[in-house]
């Protein structure tokens, strides 16, 4: 093994050891377990229902994250362990009643099993990470060797993060830079060890593990022969991207037919990705219809007989790529705007049908897109579809407005649960609508959209933006 991992290295080792092999592994052997104390004796059918949890769970783990402190270990893994318990309890249960498998399993082993495995999986968990990063990040002998080529905002802004939280075992030794110190504070000054020239010698004289290069990339020359210096070392050698690229979205290094490209900004649904959110899109969504049928007819029926006008509220809104797609609303107001000019729905508005604003308040007019996920014209979870009007608006405000729509629009989203929600009456509401809709291109999981729905579920009714 390497006298040291990198960050991704050792992020990579304590998930795979910490929660793609513990986790599952403890929840069926408590369910075996527990089976055996009650004297019962596992069935064919329990047995498919707990290879059927223990691929849920493989699913919705989140990578367990480098941790700078046994308490940051012990507060994130606890509350990690126990949101991937309860989603994957609730879509196991909720599949088990409709296909009649919890039927076989006893209830008092059931109930037992679900009591008994948080409690004994949280500080199994907690223990286990601990106990790796101890082995692999606080570990002195793991500790790196840092230095940053090239004094650019972003290469300081690395090391001074390194310096003063003695990120995740590094060891910052110094800058490298040929242009000018004066702009440079007198702290980041004392820190220039030399200039480019100098960079080999030093990583080689002081076992420097790992080469960060912040020049700008209009400086291709010297980056290019700085690299090829570096190619007589073993130092790992990382790329500090400059401004022009510094704000990527699913950044990720390929070829075409050979020649290597690089994706600045792609959509997360690609290859696999594209098939687990479709896949999860047409189960959830079927449930939901079949489940809510009832409610939506008497929603339907409620809304005929409260005001004139259509049960189903048409609207064009733009899609995946920013084409226009037809989503459907139970109608809430007065008017059926479709248009150039669309006014934001705002508290008390006097356009609200009389269960319309009830409607709206507990996001029950939103049911019928479940249709729209169906269709394929939307998802799930994703960032909420504006009317065309307000894109067209919008775009011309914020740069980086469009890319929200690489992916489909959805029902619910990340900017919606972190209280974006509801009339942007200023410009900066809507920004930070489209920071989180972007943040949620970079971050997708299929675990991170389960939060999301969880977390939108917890709000719906309590929500003082919905209106």
């Amino acid at each position: 093994m390497k006298a040291y991992l990198n960050k991704k290295h050792r992020t990579d080792y304590i998930s795979a050891v910490g929660s793609w092999v513990v986790e599952p592994t403890v929840i069926v052997t408590v369910f075996l377990v527990i089976h055996y104390l009650f004297g019962i004796p596992v069935d064919k059918t329990e047995k498919l229902f707990m290879l059927f949890v223990f691929a849920v769970v493989l699913l919705l783990i989140k990578p367990q994250r480098v941790c700078d402190s046994w308490q940051d270990v012990v507060k994130y893994t606890s509350s990690r362990v126990l949101l991937s318990w309860v989603l994957a309890t609730g879509i196991t249960v909720l599949l088990g009643t409709l296909t009649e498998t919890l039927q076989v399993i006893p209830s008092n082993i059931l109930l037992a099993w679900l009591i008994v495995t948080p409690i004994i999986l949280v500080p199994v968990q907690v223990l286990n990470a601990i106990l790796l990063h101890k082995a692999f990040v606080w570990n002195p002998a793991y500790a790196k060797s840092i230095i940053v080529v090239g004094t650019s905002s972003l290469g300081i802004r690395l090391a001074r993060e390194i310096a003063n939280n003695n990120l995740n075992n590094m060891n910052f030794k110094g800058f490298f830079e040929d242009r000018s110190l004066s702009r440079l504070d007198e702290s980041d000054k004392r820190m220039v060890k030399g200039q480019l020239k100098d960079v080999v010698p030093f990583v080689k004289e002081n076992r420097i593990n790992t080469v960060y290069i912040g020049l700008p990339i209009a400086k291709q020359e010297r980056i290019l022969n700085l690299l090829e210096e570096l190619r007589d070392t073993t130092a790992s050698v990382y790329f500090l991207p400059d401004i022009f690229i510094y704000d990527l979205i699913q950044a990720r290094f390929d070829t075409v037919n050979g020649i290597p490209v690089i994706a600045v900004c792609e959509s997360p649904f690609f290859g696999a990705n594209a098939l687990i959110k479709r896949t999860f899109d047409i189960i959830f969504s079927s449930l939901v219809l079949l489940l809510l049928a009832p409610v939506l007819l008497l929603i339907g029926l409620a809304v005929k007989f409260s005001s004139p006008g259509p049960v189903i509220f048409r609207q064009t809104r733009y899609g995946l790529d920013g084409q226009k797609i037809t989503i459907y609303k139970f109608r809430s107001m007065t008017v059926c705007e479709d248009g150039g000019d669309i006014i934001q729905a705002s508290r008390n508005d006097p356009r609200f049908t009389r269960i319309g604003a009830f409607l709206r308040k507990t996001s029950l007019d939103e049911l019928p897109q479940f249709i729209n996920v169906l269709q394929g014209r939307m998802s799930v979870v994703g960032p909420r579809p504006h009317a065309v009007a307000h894109n067209e608006h919008y775009r011309k405000l914020l740069p980086g407005y469009m890319l929200r729509h690489k992916v489909k629009p959805g029902i619910t989203g990340f900017a919606q649960i972190s209280g974006f929600r509801g009339e942007t009456t200023e410009l900066k509401l809507m920004e930070k609508r489209i920071e989180l809709d972007l943040d949620y291109l970079r971050c997708w999981s299929l675990g991170f959209d389960l939060e999301i729905i969880w977390k939108t579920v917890l709000v719906v009714f309590n929500d003082v933006k919905a209106y």
